[in-house]
């Protein structure tokens, strides 16, 4: 075996390792305790996975939002969500009445809405605000609980 062919098979299991190790610590599950928290706010305008929303939702001073509607909320919900629906005609009202010093951590089914919502309430001056990409789907899959009523 030639060095190149001995160079090429290890750069090869790097990157096999790489990406095995990679989806194994983006499909952890997420903790039904709840215990996990972040060490630090994501960023302003984040799209998290189910695990890392699970942490930085038990933040100091965060509100936890779910955009969808009233229907969808009460067929469940993680714990402790506001229920603000998009597509209701006060959704810009209430995001201005929204406090703009808090944190804010958005949900809904599949990650389209509460993007939209996080772009609304960027536009309206709340700047800590970050979203579960893929939904309350992606929370589901991940073993996140969800409560319903």
């Amino acid at each position: 075996m030639t060095f190149t062919n001995r160079l090429l098979g290890a750069a090869a299991a790097i990157l096999l390792l790489s990406a095995t190790t990679a989806c194994s610590a983006t499909s952890a599950p997420v903790n039904a305790s709840g215990a996990s928290t972040a060490t630090q706010a994501p960023a302003a305008g984040a799209t998290l996975t189910a695990v890392a929303f699970q942490a930085a939702i038990h933040l100091p001073n965060t509100v936890l939002l779910d955009v969808r509607t009233p229907a969808e909320y009460d067929q469940g919900h993680l714990a402790g969500a506001v229920n603000l629906d998009l597509n209701s005609s006060g959704f810009a009202g209430a995001v201005a009445a929204l406090e703009p010093t808090k944190r804010y951590a958005v949900y809904c089914r599949s990650g389209t809405r509460s993007q939209t919502a996080m772009s609304i309430m960027q536009s309206q001056g709340i700047d800590e605000v970050y979203h579960l990409g893929g939904g309350i789907a992606a929370w589901t899959a991940a073993g996140g609980v969800v409560v319903r009523g």
